[in-house]
């Protein structure tokens, strides 16, 4: 039998949603939630004597906190095994499983296994130190997902050979190893070009990154006609955050009024991003969001007319691929509502 110590945020561990997001890290002795059912799914042979639970924000907004809060128990207890989540596409709960397994994994040399979905930013957080369960985006994957987790993290505890990201289903970790195959790697290499060129199929043994190309907007041609748009990813939202971005890893971009505004006051808007001082912007939303020089020229006349609403999003650790499906929805809106140019902000 081995001994685990398992890491689930608030909701998992039934304590609440998130109204109950920002509790500070606590552990309990035994398995909580479906860590019962990782012990299950392994016959017993893992045990997990300890749970750490914390609540999504405060695990996101304090990492260096949560470390140094988690690290004593760690070290405490003395598990033979780390196991995080699964997170899926949680953005928030990834970054925890993410610190807590590279601290654990880095700093004690303790083995950690993961689950998440391929859009968790969590992943790129612990993918030296940690195996990571390829998932998908919800829940629903979880009995899949554990089963995997488990049969792993069993591998790894008992010293067996650990297989290639696709022969394991892990996320790939960027580290090479030495294997021995029957050809070597020119007659290899020789085949897959054959193959490539007589238009059969091959895997390639080294994938390439793929670096997306975005053409530049042509230039306007005529601004002092154009209806000019506003908008930041900078996390500027009317007092109250209303609709509850998220400081880290966004899952939503939203639209505000602005008609009537000539400038954003700081006693009406708010800073929803983490990841920068937000003094300053709180203190004069326009040095992130410039309605009030976009006023002054809208009044100039150098272009036509600024809409009356802004869209924001938060860009802190949010996924590439949540970013690309938010712009594609933002650009169809600002098509639809005939904006010819827009003015976009960052942090």
């Amino acid at each position: 039998m081995y001994k685990a110590v398992h890491y689930i945020n608030q909701f998992f561990a039934g304590v609440g949603g998130e109204q109950s997001a920002n509790i500070s890290p606590y552990v309990v002795e035994g398995a909580v939630g479906f860590g019962k059912e990782i012990e299950k799914l392994s016959k017993n042979r893992i045990k997990i004597s300890h749970t750490i639970i914390c609540g999504d924000n405060y695990a996101a907004e304090h990492p260096e906190e949560l470390k140094k809060q988690t690290l004593s128990w760690f070290q405490e207890i003395k598990p033979d095994i780390f196991i995080a989540g699964p997170a899926f596409a949680a953005g928030r709960f990834g970054l925890a499983c993410g610190t807590l397994c590279e601290m654990v994994g880095k700093r004690l040399q303790i083995p950690c296994v993961s689950g998440m979905h391929e859009t968790n930013p969590g992943i790129e957080i612990a993918k030296k130190t940690t195996f990571i369960i390829e998932t998908k985006d919800s829940v629903r994957d979880l009995k899949r997902t554990l089963e995997r987790m488990v049969m792993l993290s069993l591998k790894i505890l008992d010293g067996q050979y650990i297989g290639g990201p696709t022969e394991e289903g892990y996320h790939p970790r960027g580290i090479r190893v030495n294997v021995r195959r029957e050809k070597r790697g020119s007659k290899r290499a020789v085949e897959m070009l054959l193959n490539k060129l007589g238009g059969k199929n091959f895997e390639t043994e080294l994938p390439m990154p793929i670096f997306d190309h975005v053409p530049p907007a042509p230039a306007l041609q005529n601004i002092s006609e154009s209806l000019i748009a506003a908008g930041t990813e900078g996390g500027i939202v009317p007092r109250g955050n209303p609709d509850k971005i998220e400081a880290h890893n966004a899952s939503k971009w939203c639209m505000y009024s602005i008609e009537e505004i000539s400038k954003l006051k700081k006693e009406d808007y708010e800073v929803a991003h983490g990841g920068y001082d937000p003094v300053p912007a709180t203190q004069d939303p326009n040095r992130i969001l410039p309605i009030d020089g976009l006023r002054i020229l809208e009044k100039k006349g150098l272009f036509r007319k600024l809409l009356e609403k802004y869209f924001v999003t938060v860009g802190n650790v949010t996924a590439v691929k949540s970013a690309e499906m938010y712009g594609k929805e933002i650009a169809s809106m600002l098509q639809n509502e005939g904006v010819n140019g827009v003015v976009m902000t960052s942090t």
